[in-house]
């Protein structure tokens, strides 16, 4: 059926194409039939992740990474070091011919896509899309505050303007000050003739020619983020998240039973969970001062490590070498802490009793997962949208402690220990945390309930987000228009 058909396009990095994988998977579930187009390389990945039920139809888009100077098999940010990232984005900008083919081959076998669901890196997507009459919505899987603060730095430039150390956005006063440190090395260094600032003077005023916005977060929420995208682009934004994940399960993970075990044998509200995400990690003196903090603040926590920086990350990790000596043997005596390699099962973590705090790079996908179970945060932001995220749990939201912010920088296991013991206690600034948490876990619920007499704010969304390309035909065909060509 033509109308039926949706095409979701991500950016070729692991943090954009799963929160589109979700969605894709959601919208199936709605009886919506599928087409996600990627690069050959992660088609490969995703035919191995797809749920065996799912029948979203993969698409390979033509994409050869040494035509661009980059290592052969680089499709994906993960395959690359950050210095290599740009190379990739102004890569992606070659894909607009082959896309055009892909929507021209559907048009020209009477199966136009309903809608085309694009990455926020790929702008010149909607020019594609509209010049075949298609709906097209730009998706986020940031948060809107997040990606608010990081479109009118990028357009602005405000601290190149500033004396000091902090500035405000010009057209975005209601996020703050923010701080130079919260800049990434690319905006921090940018000029507006840097390659940086190329790229996203093509890129981000394109986001214009969207005909709306989806983001993966609660209107309630976000409404200060989202308030920014419609003043700005006077153009519909939906917020349709928390968008569930099946996908970053792990039904192998070997150890579930002692983590379960650890888990049960602690008070409500008493463990730490700490985890900087699948990309990032923090240096090894950082490190070793962050164990020193977890040993002296004497609290039971569950600690997900990899290497630190300059280390292969995929390596085994060497404890006797990056924590404090007899570090692992103490809190095992102790039943104070478990140290799990690489990868643990969050959303059950933090969906236990007796978690009381997480300790988090600030990544979106992190963000709602912690706030979906009620449990504060201690924020330690490293890249990206996360400096604009953790600021926002912090001073909007008010469930967040910044504890630290960037890999560049020496931390002092006292203001770590300091931090730690603040949110992690039972009384004054912890105990006002969690109730707000707590709250911030219902609005979500609420949110994404659906049932008779009752329908949230984000089932209301996407309801209203689905309707829109068939409310968009039809006037145009009231109108005269053509809608495809």
């Amino acid at each position: 059926m033509a109308d039926n058909n949706i095409i979701m396009f991500p950016f070729m990095a692991q943090g954009h194409i799963i929160p589109f994988l979700s969605l894709s998977l959601q919208l199936e579930q709605k009886g919506y039939q599928i087409t996600f187009v990627n690069t050959p390389l992660n088609i490969a990945s995703l035919r191995r992740a797809l749920p065996p039920s799912s029948a979203v139809r993969l698409c390979e888009i033509p994409f050869n990474p040494s035509d661009h100077g980059l290592p052969e098999n680089a499709e994906n940010t993960d395959s690359l070091p950050p210095h290599k990232i740009y190379d990739l984005l102004v890569a992606s900008t070659a894909l607009k011919p082959a896309f055009r083919n892909i929507i021209k081959d559907l048009v020209s076998a009477g199966a136009p896509p309903l809608c085309v669901v694009a990455d926020f890196f790929f702008g010149w997507s909607a020019e594609v899309s509209h010049d075949f009459g298609i709906f097209h919505v730009i998706f986020s899987g940031a948060g809107g505050f997040g990606l608010a603060c990081y479109f009118s730095a990028w357009i602005n430039l405000p601290h190149k303007n500033s004396t000091s150390s902090e500035f405000t956005l010009p057209d975005f006063p209601e996020a703050g000050k923010l701080q130079l440190t919260q800049l990434t090395p690319s905006l921090l260094a940018a000029t507006g003739d840097d390659p940086w600032s190329e790229f996203q003077k093509k890129n981000l005023p394109a986001w214009g020619d969207a005909d709306g916005f989806l983001f993966n977060t609660i209107e309630k929420l976000d409404e200060v983020g989202l308030s920014y995208f419609r003043k700005k682009f006077r153009q519909p934004v939906w917020a349709i998240g928390p968008i569930n994940s099946s996908l970053n399960g792990n039904k192998n993970y070997s150890g579930r039973e002692e983590l379960v075990q650890f888990l049960n044998s602690k008070p409500a509200s008493s463990v730490l969970y700490i985890s900087f995400g699948s990309q990032n990690t923090i240096t090894a003196s950082q490190m070793m001062q962050l164990a020193k903090a977890l040993d002296k603040s004497n609290k039971s926590f569950i600690w997900v490590v990899r290497p630190p920086l300059g280390f292969d990350t995929n390596a085994e990790f060497r404890a006797d070498e990056w924590l404090p000596e007899n570090f692992i043997s103490k809190i095992k005596n102790e039943n104070r802490g478990l140290i799990v390699e690489k990868w643990a099962p969050q959303m059950e973590i933090l969906s236990h009793e007796s978690v009381g705090g997480f300790m988090t790079h600030c990544g979106w996908n992190s963000v709602l997962e912690s706030l979906s179970h009620g449990v504060p945060m201690l924020g330690w932001p490293m890249a990206a949208e996360q400096f604009y995220n953790a600021k926002m749990m912090e001073e909007i939201v008010e469930v967040c402690v910044e504890v630290a912010r960037g890999t560049n920088f020496d931390v002092r296991f006292e203001d770590l220990k300091e931090k730690i013991e603040e949110v992690m206690s039972e009384d004054g600034r912890g105990k006002k945390m969690r109730k707000k948490a707590f709250e911030i876990k219902m609005m979500i619920q609420e949110a994404t309930r659906d049932e008779a007499g009752f329908r949230g704010s984000s089932v209301e969304a996407m309801e209203e987000f689905l309707q829109a390309p068939l409310l968009k035909k039809k006037m145009n065909t009231m109108m005269g228009l053509d809608s495809s060509f």
